[in-house]
């Protein structure tokens, strides 16, 4: 089954060249390879920049987004960039996966809005407003302190000017009163990359069900999110686990609410599912536990190009 993969690091593996440095094949859990045997429809790579380790966030995250471009015109022939819905389509007609480019940490912008016209105007569709570090955007979820502490007023313009862009916005690693913020000014869909549910897994990162439905009302999704420490209680993420979460998601949020973001090579604990290769390994086990294929096709890719429909 075709799949759209909300998250993943793998552009931050291949600027560090340990295990590969280019997009067509490499040791990493992501490659052109891997994509095309998993049937991927699109899959979206985030330019993660951690900015205690990258004090000018704004020309590392520049210098990603060069690699991406060049890796995805090495390989214009079986992947191609999509800004849009319309672009996912028409690559898909033309045998091509398409590459959605995102941002994880919005301290890239430098706290400087004619910044995101910047990224936009480079492809980039959605922005993680934070990563673990306070912004001038926000807060992360990562200190209890943080939990009430909403978005800056530059976090609230970011957010007021991606709708008008048609940008998604991206809660994940988001404080919680942070995320209700976005609730409220959003106008358009926003998105949970990659979280799972509080509910099940108590973590911080996950969402609680208010949030879930929150997120379900307003016509977004949360992409189920492959690391362990968010997903289950033993080191390796397990199948079975995943379908927990999905299962208390759908019955709190609705089927619609439910998308896919695997944080492939952003995580350091074994999965169950190795690699892109094997996302159907899941389709397979939701369809032992009673999902119907098209609650599966909306888990894997329908949620998902719905709202970029929506948004973009």
């Amino acid at each position: 089954m075709k799949f759209i993969d909300l998250h993943c690091d793998t552009i931050d593996l291949l600027m560090l060249g340990k295990g590969g440095s280019n997009l067509s094949q490499n040791e990493h859990c992501i490659d052109i390879k891997k994509l095309k045997e998993g049937n991927c429809l699109a899959q979206t790579f985030a330019l993660y920049v951690d900015i205690a380790e990258h004090k000018n966030a704004y020309k590392h995250c520049m210098n990603m987004a060069n690699k991406f471009h060049e890796e995805i015109k090495l390989n214009n022939e079986f992947i191609g960039l999509a800004t849009n819905y319309t672009e996912i389509i028409k690559n898909e007609k033309e045998g091509k996966m398409s590459a959605l480019l995102a941002i994880e940490e919005g301290a890239v912008l430098e706290g400087n809005i004619e910044n995101l016209k910047k990224f936009y105007d480079l492809g980039v569709r959605m922005i993680t407003l934070t990563w673990n570090h306070e912004n001038e955007i926000g807060y992360p979820h990562i200190k209890p302190e943080n939990a009430t502490k909403g978005l800056k007023p530059f976090g609230i313009e970011v957010v007021e000017n991606m709708n008008d862009l048609g940008m998604i916005v991206d809660v994940s690693h988001l404080s919680d009163a942070g995320f209700y913020d976005v609730a409220k000014i959003s106008k358009k869909p926003f998105i949970a990359t990659h979280s799972n549910s509080r509910e099940m897994t108590k973590h911080s990162r996950n969402l609680t069900d208010e949030m879930i439905k929150i997120l379900a009302n307003a016509g977004g999704v949360t992409g189920i999110n492959f690391c362990s420490a968010f997903i289950g209680e033993t080191p390796m993420t397990m199948i079975s686990d995943m379908v927990r979460h999905i299962k208390h998601m759908r019955n709190v949020g609705g089927i619609d609410v439910i998308a896919l973001g695997s944080d492939f090579d952003g995580i350091e604990s074994p999965v169950e599912i190795k690699n892109s290769s094997e996302m159907n390994k899941l389709a397979i086990q939701l369809e032992k536990e009673g999902f119907k294929v098209d609650e599966i096709e909306k888990i894997f890719y329908k949620n998902a190009l719905r709202v970029i429909k929506d948004v973009m």
